[in-house]
C-alpha cells in the first residue's frame, strides 16, 4: 500500500482576484473547480490544475480577504515546486519580468534546474526542468502555449528543527525512501517514484517557528489509489502513534490528515472521484459549487462571497 505521490498543495491567499489572476492568468494553470471551504463555508476555496485536475498537478488556496501574511520558518512547507518541460526556462523568466515579477537566478538542485520567486502574497514557488521525462499533458487550451505549459506539481521544501524524526516516519511508516542529500538538504521519494513524488527536508534549527497567514502552505497531500488503500495508510500512521482524523469526505476526494512530527500537515487523498463529479470537463472552474449539505445555504454563500471574474 504504496503512496502514489503528491495529490496536492493547499495554501492561504489574502484576495481571490489576485490569486485567480496569477495562478490561472500567469502560470497558465485551469480553475478547475470553485468552492468554498467546508469548514468556512463564507470563503472561497480554490483549485487549479491541468485539464481535468489531475491528481498531482492540483494548487488549492482558502481565500480568505485581507488576511495577514505568514512567516517561513521551521514546521512549515515553505517552497513548493512545479514541473515544467526542457527548454522552457527562458520563456518562463521572460514571461515573470513581463508581468513584474522578480526571479531569482536559476539555479542547479540535484541535477535539476529551479528558478523560484514569489507570488503576490509572497508564497514561495519555484519551476523545475525536472531530471525525469514528466509525461503529464500540459493544459493546451490554457494561456501558456503547451511546449512551456506547467505539467504538475515536482515537490515540496518543509523546514523542519531536526529532521531525523520526519525522515524515520517518511521512511519507516510512509515508505519513501532517501534519494539525495546536499547540505541541510534532505531528499525523499515516495515508493511509486515519478516526477511529483518527492519531499525535500531542510534542516533550519536556527529558525524562527513558522506562522500561517497569507502566502503560507497550510497542508500538503499525498495521494492513494483508493479508500482501501487510504484505510490501510489510517492504520500504518495510529500504530505509529500519530494522531490521525477519521475520514472526512471532501466531495472530489476523501482525506484523513495528521501532523508528522516537525509540525507540517500532512493529508492523505484518494485519487477518486475527481472534479467532474458534478459539473462536465468544459466546464470546470465556471461556476460556484457547493457539497449537498451546504446548498440550503447557497444564497447566503454567494451573498458574502466576493465577485471573482473567470474569463
Amino acid at each position: 500500500m504504496s503512496i502514489g505521490g503528491l495529490h496536492h498543495v493547499t495554501a492561504i491567499a489574502s484576495d481571490a482576484q489576485a490569486n485567480f489572476d496569477f495562478y490561472a492568468g500567469l502560470l497558465g494553470l485551469r480553475l478547475v473547480k470553485r468552492t468554498v471551504n467546508f469548514d468556512d463555508p463564507f470563503s472561497y476555496h480554490l483549485y487549479y490544475g491541468t485539464e481535468l485536475g489531475a491528481p498531482g498537478t492540483i494548487l488549492t488556496f482558502f481565500a480568505w480577504p485581507g488576511a495577514f501574511r505568514g512567516r517561513s520558518g521551521a514546521g512549515q512547507v515553505n517552497a513548493t515546486a512545479l514541473s515544467i518541460p526542457p527548454g522552457s526556462l527562458d520563456f518562463w523568466r521572460e514571461r515573470l519580468r513581463s508581468h513584474g515579477i522578480a526571479a531569482d537566478e536559476p539555479m542547479s538542485r540535484f541535477d535539476e534546474l529551479a528558478l523560484g520567486f514569489e507570488d503576490r502574497d509572497g508564497m514561495r514557488i519555484e519551476l523545475i526542468v525536472a531530471a525525469k521525462t514528466d509525461e503529464r499533458p500540459a493544459w493546451a487550451a490554457g494561456p501558456v502555449p503547451a511546449e512551456f505549459a506547467i505539467r504538475g506539481l515536482h515537490s515540496v521544501t518543509a523546514w523542519e528543527e531536526g529532521y531525523e524524526r520526519t525522515a524515520r516516519m517518511l521512511t519507516d511508516v510512509l515508505g519513501f525512501r532517501q534519494t539525495a542529500s546536499a547540505g541541510n538538504r534532505f531528499r525523499y521519494e515516495s515508493e511509486n517514484a515519478g516526477v511529483g513524488s518527492l519531499v525535500d527536508l531542510l534542516c533550519t534549527p536556527d529558525a524562527a517557528v513558522a506562522r500561517g497567514g497569507a502566502g503560507a502552505v497550510h497542508h500538503i497531500a499525498w495521494r492513494t489509489a483508493d479508500d482501501a488503500e487510504q484505510l490501510a495508510q489510517h492504520r500504518k500512521i495510529a500504530a505509529a502513534g500519530l494522531n490521525v482524523s477519521p475520514v472526512l469526505d471532501r466531495t472530489y476526494f476523501k482525506s484523513i490528515y495528521f501532523r508528522e512530527p516537525g509540525g507540517v500537515l500532512f493529508e492523505i487523498a484518494t485519487d477518486p472521484p475527481g472534479f467532474t463529479l458534478d459539473e462536465p470537463s468544459d466546464q470546470l472552474g465556471r461556476a460556484l459549487r457547493l457539497p449537498p449539505w451546504l446548498e440550503p445555504m447557497r444564497a447566503q454563500i454567494a451573498a458574502k462571497l466576493p465577485p471573482l471574474v473567470v474569463p
